[in-house]
């Protein structure tokens, strides 16, 4: 016979054996693992149509299709393809309610240059937008339905990274997964950049840039740190900021802050302050080594190394008239002379509205004989509205030093031969 003990152990052993089993034989809830699938007869007349929509004038030699419907793509932001030829976007409803453009908003322009911080930001909000004041803010949509116009309707909205593929190989995309769907606080901006690894994602969401990782194979992100945290001026112009895949030359990430401002400490304490101006940042990818590359940038969508590691961006003009946009060229240390100031005057003020420096100092131009000596000035003055921007490196670049760069405007994709001494010298319309 069992002893007390031993018998009340294997008697607790049966219980739990039995119990195990019963919850075993208990029906699993399916897990959403927001997948999308479309067949080829749905695809068909969307992409027919799409095509039918545009009449654009293609380069001889190129050809212009549809890959991926909008039935699987909504208003992307960022896009990176990996080598298998899948592809991943960023996107945000929040461009819409939940983060704001000053030019909206004059009347917060002055107070809004004065925050410091992104808990200064967060304030703001809670005044400017608090639930005391709903009637004076009908503009802004009551998402959470709860009858009152206040910060608390910005933190419905969500980013989300969605991933795109052909799984059948004929030319169409026909799958899809919100990979991501996060990042909602009231500071929160919108999903700027992404990068892709073999095991994580990257996604900068001002204000910080965030890693995440799927623990379990499923496609979902389902764990996040923050190499990089709350490390900018959080002025109102609304300003994309990207991650940019080319691991650097360094192994390093690097991305592009707009001319927000910023502000705040590295991982190990450094602190780096450069208010009014965007910024090149760069880090290791667990957020050591960070430091900012380069500064005085307005808004540079993207940006490239070169075969020589040069690194080259098509930056947005101060929207001045006679203006043009910059292809500019960022080495450690440099500031290209933008500042947010130059840009403030035109707006209001008018007996204070007469001198622009970035105009009447052209500061806005190449190289020229009596330009203020502290700037890198750009290489050329481009195409308005500069919304992308690679590089194509030609088989014959190791013979002639030749790198093709091209560029995504609004209007139209320009395709630029760039030789070793950033002779600029053609462009060409790939895309009208």
């Amino acid at each position: 016979m069992l002893k007390p003990k031993i018998q009340f152990a294997f008697s607790l052993a049966i219980v739990l054996g039995v119990s195990t089993l019963v919850s075993s034989c208990k029906k699993q809830e399916p897990v959403d693992l927001r997948i999308k699938t479309l067949t080829k007869e749905e695809i068909f007349p969307l992409a027919e149509a799409a095509v039918k929509s545009i009449n654009p004038l293609v380069m001889d030699g190129l050809t212009l299709s549809v890959w991926a419907v909008d039935s699987l793509v909504k208003d992307p932001i960022s896009i990176q393809v990996n080598e298998k030829g899948e592809v991943f976007y960023s996107r945000s409803p929040r461009r819409n309610n939940s983060e704001f453009d000053i030019r909206g908003h004059q009347s917060w322009e002055i107070r809004s240059i004065g925050l410091q911080t992104i808990e200064d930001k967060r304030a703001f909000l809670r005044d400017e937008l608090s639930p005391e004041r709903s009637s004076e803010n009908t503009w802004l949509a009551d998402l959470n339905g709860d009858g009152s116009h206040d910060w608390r309707d910005l933190t419905l909205e969500k980013n989300e990274v969605v991933k795109l593929k052909d799984t059948d190989g004929d030319g169409y995309a026909d799958w899809s997964q919100i990979m991501m769907q996060d990042f909602n606080d009231e500071v929160t901006d919108v999903a700027g950049g992404l990068m892709k690894t073999d095991d994580a994602l990257y996604v900068a969401v001002g204000p910080d840039l965030w890693k995440l990782l799927d623990t379990n194979g499923d496609g979902i992100m389902d764990e996040k740190n923050i190499p990089v945290h709350r490390l900018w001026n959080p002025y109102w112009f609304r300003r994309p900021w990207n991650v940019r895949d080319q691991n650097g030359p360094d192994g390093r990430i690097y991305w592009g802050i707009g001319d927000i401002g910023f502000n705040g400490k590295g991982p190990d304490g450094t602190e780096w302050k450069y208010p009014n101006r965007g910024v090149i940042a760069r880090a290791n990818p667990d957020g050591s080594d960070f430091e900012i590359f380069a500064m005085g940038v307005r808004n540079t969508h993207e940006f490239t190394f070169d075969q020589f590691n040069n690194l080259i961006s098509v930056d947005n003009d101060g929207d001045h008239a006679g203006e043009r946009e910059r292809l500019v060229y960022l080495t450690n240390g440099s500031d290209s002379g933008w500042r947010i100031n130059w840009q403030f005057g035109k707006y209001r003020d008018p007996d204070n509205n007469t001198y622009k420096v970035w105009m009447d100092e052209k500061l806005y131009l190449p190289r020229w004989e009596g330009q203020a000596a502290y700037i890198t000035p750009c290489i050329q003055n481009y195409v308005n509205g500069p919304t992308g921007w690679f590089s194509i490196r030609e088989p014959d670049w190791e013979s002639d030093g030749k790198t093709t760069f091209s560029s995504l405007s609004l209007l139209a994709i320009r395709q630029i031969p760039v030789y070793m001494l950033f002779n600029f010298s053609q462009k060409e319309p790939l895309l009208n």
